[in-house]
């Protein structure tokens, strides 16, 4: 359901207090500090402001959605994994009057089993105010030939969007108070420049859920002192998260995830991709917004890298639904 939270986090740093807007993407923290520089490895600069959620879409979150724009479900929203030991939504009916509940105990998960078009797709219902349920236009215009040739990007006036690789980066790694004010990066989004302890939440100040420690995913924002500086949750651990990036035929994902053993998915150092017309238990996403659309730059040209390999990454997958 939709709900406001009001949360009152510790201080880190420049951050005290989080407000959220009423919207289907939970608390939204705003990053600042406007034309920073980016970190060695390239990423982290963002010429304006935004905001980005502090946790990732949970699966209550996305059964709203389901809700609001699924009753046929044309475009194959909701996936039979989203059921099962890692998921947490239950469809029922039969099509044209499908409907979805929140599996007990897991509604502050976050969502899997979702792939690239379908967090596209929620953005588009957020841009559109949740109203219309038109989940093909707004942020994105999604076509065939777009799915086709993966070139879908952000529309110019986009309001609600997945966030670029480099606006994630920025919530996760970036803090302005380092280097005496001048600002500086982080290796992990705990605040860390050393990896984080798999452990039980709430854990410590620097923890994450990964390396199977609770052998699934956790709720969200369940590390409750381990934040990034801008005061998001679960950058490094839970699950992993797509981003617009294109990657040779594949979509950017970044953060690491509950089921991979290696702290190198966890840094920042690190980025890979995967096909954006599947679905893995170990992908979800969050969303990003602006109260000022006219204020960013219309997108440009994408980088492209090779997909990075061989750290054995141990994910389940079913094939292409789009």
């Amino acid at each position: 359901m939709l709900f406001s939270r009001f949360v009152l986090l510790a201080s880190v740093g420049f951050l005290t207090l989080l407000i959220s807007q009423q919207t289907d993407a939970s608390v939204m923290v705003t990053v600042g500090n406007i034309n920073n520089a980016a970190d060695d490895t390239g990423y982290g600069a963002v010429g304006y402001e935004y905001r980005i959620s502090a946790t990732e879409v949970t699966n209550s979150e996305y059964a709203t959605f389901l809700n609001a724009v699924a009753a046929t479900d044309t475009y194959s929203l909701y996936d039979s994994e989203m059921s099962g030991t890692y998921g947490g939504i239950s469809q029922n009916g039969s099509s044209g009057n499908f409907s979805y509940s929140v599996n007990s105990d897991r509604g502050e998960n976050p969502v899997a089993y979702v792939d690239f078009y379908d967090a596209l797709r929620y953005t588009n219902w957020l841009h559109n105010g949740m109203g219309n349920g038109d989940t093909e236009n707004g942020a994105y215009t999604i076509t065939d030939e777009g799915i086709t040739n993966n070139s879908i990007t952000r529309n110019p006036g986009a309001t609600w969007f997945l966030p670029s690789e480099d606006e994630w980066y920025k919530a996760a790694y970036y803090d302005p108070t380092l280097n005496s004010n001048a600002g500086g990066y982080f290796d992990y989004a705990t605040r860390s420049d050393v990896a984080p302890i798999a452990e039980l939440p709430a854990g410590g100040i620097n923890s994450a859920n990964y390396g199977q420690v609770d052998g699934n995913t956790t709720a969200v924002g369940a590390y409750t002192s381990a934040l990034s500086p801008y005061g998001t949750y679960d950058q490094s651990g839970n699950l992993g998260e797509w981003n617009e990036t294109i990657i040779d035929s594949n979509r950017g994902i970044r953060g690491g995830a509950f089921n991979i053993f290696s702290t190198d998915y966890l840094s920042s150092s690190f980025r890979y991709g995967a096909d954006p017309s599947l679905v893995y238990d170990m992908e979800g996403f969050r969303v990003a917004s602006l109260s000022s659309p006219a204020s960013v730059p219309e997108p440009g040209s994408l980088a492209v890298w090779a997909v990075l390999g061989g750290i054995g990454l141990c994910w389940r997958r079913r094939r292409a639904r789009k």
